[in-house]
């Protein structure tokens, strides 16, 4: 069972991911982010989803959810797809010389295909970004195009997809 969770920024869509698996006995957090010291703001935020996690599910912190994703184990939830991505577009270098001149689509291939793949329990969070302004960068807009098309990539092989606004769930599929 695949679910994807999509939601703006705040919308609820981490919480609301964490209690589709709140009865689970153990699961795995995938945490695809990097976290840095030198962000207060953001390790506060990483706190915050640590403090609402049951002291049963193990925290996994890697760029690699493919890998993940294609081992056996617990059910697992990833937060986010969104972070993953800004890590894979960082280390492929998709920022700097382009898309086009990167990695990123192999490394998006083979995460939705162990998504696609998986035999665990899996969610996974991602941030709708493209309801917005459109970014003035054109590494905003790169990054922007490339999480919608990632996103519909893992929801055509989701089983169950859901967008959370305002902290409300709505079911898509």
């Amino acid at each position: 069972m695949r679910t994807l969770v999509l939601g703006g920024a705040r919308s609820g869509k981490s919480a609301y991911a964490e209690s589709l698996l709140a009865e689970a006995p153990a699961v795995d957090y995938v945490a695809a982010s990097t976290l840095s010291g030198d962000d207060p703001e953001w390790s506060a935020r990483v706190a915050a989803h640590r403090l609402r996690r049951p002291t049963t599910w193990r925290t996994v912190e890697t760029g690699d959810v493919a890998a993940e994703l294609t081992s056996c184990g617990t059910p697992a939830l990833v937060d986010s797809i969104t972070s993953w991505l800004t890590r894979a577009m960082d280390e492929s270098g998709a920022f700097v010389r382009g898309h086009e001149a990167s990695d990123l689509d192999a490394l998006m291939d083979r995460l939705v295909a162990a998504w696609a793949a998986t035999s665990r329990q899996v969610v996974a969070v991602s941030d709708d970004v493209g309801g917005g302004i459109v970014p003035e960068t054109a590494a905003g807009r790169l990054f922007r195009d490339t999480l919608g098309m990632l996103n519909q990539r893992l929801a055509a092989v989701a089983d169950d997809v859901y967008y959370v606004v305002a902290g409300l769930p709505q079911k898509l599929k």
